[in-house]
């Protein structure tokens, strides 16, 4: 194991051990590194890496310490992993989107409230067959955004944003290409939330799958 590697996993026990927990201060660098026996250059670069991941933060003149490992604070490095993605990977984020998204609609569709409920219904209403193609991609953003909102997990929602951005270009371009896009994904939208309305898990499933599938078999199929 490479000597920062080792840091890493050291570092890392101290914490799910819970001998450090969120919020608290690691040792001095000279102190925490004679304790795990390591040299302060490879216990430096494993905070640097750590603090990429948000798992640590330095403060510079305070110290180093543990954030508050909240979930979406965590998957904000997922983020800047799908900002570096490639067009030609697009197709694997739709894959992860069609496996998460309709168990998101069906678990919203036994949590939602009736604000929620209010709120997709005038995203929906938002927008008319001849809108154009931006304003259909950012309102089918929020609406996607709103069901995860629904479910009241965090988890959810911050996986959601980063995977959701990463298909956010191939959706403007079957706008722009595809013609009836608009058309369909607005009565889509209106069946999902139909069946979320109702309480209609299994419905609500059925529906968001179809819908995006019917983004990734396009997507698939075009030159």
């Amino acid at each position: 194991m490479a000597l920062t590697d080792e840091a890493i996993v050291k570092i890392k026990g101290m914490i799910t051990s819970g001998e450090l927990g969120p919020g608290d201060r690691l040792p001095k660098e000279a102190d925490l590194a004679a304790r795990l026996g390591l040299s302060r250059n490879s216990l430096r670069e494993a905070v640097k890496a750590l603090t990429l991941v948000n798992v640590l933060d330095v403060k510079h003149g305070d110290g180093t310490y543990v954030t508050s490992l909240d979930s979406a604070h965590l998957l904000d490095a997922l983020n800047f992993m799908v900002d570096l993605h490639r067009d030609d990977s697009v197709l694997q984020f739709f894959e992860v989107r069609r496996l998460l998204e309709p168990g998101v609609a069906a678990l919203a569709a036994v949590r939602i409230s009736r604000e929620q409920l209010t709120e997709l219904r005038l995203l929906c209403s938002d927008l008319t067959p001849d809108a154009e193609v931006e304003a259909l991609v950012a309102n089918d953003l929020r609406f996607h955004r709103a069901i995860a909102e629904a479910t009241g997990n965090q988890v959810v929602c911050s996986l959601l944003d980063g995977i959701s951005g990463a298909t956010q270009r191939a959706r403007i371009w079957r706008g722009v290409t595809q013609a009836g896009a608009v058309e369909r994904t607005l009565a889509e939208h209106a069946a999902i939330l139909d069946a979320i309305e109702i309480g209609d898990a299994e419905a609500a499933r059925a529906w968001m799958t179809a819908h995006i599938a019917g983004v990734e078999t396009w997507l698939r199929k075009a030159p």
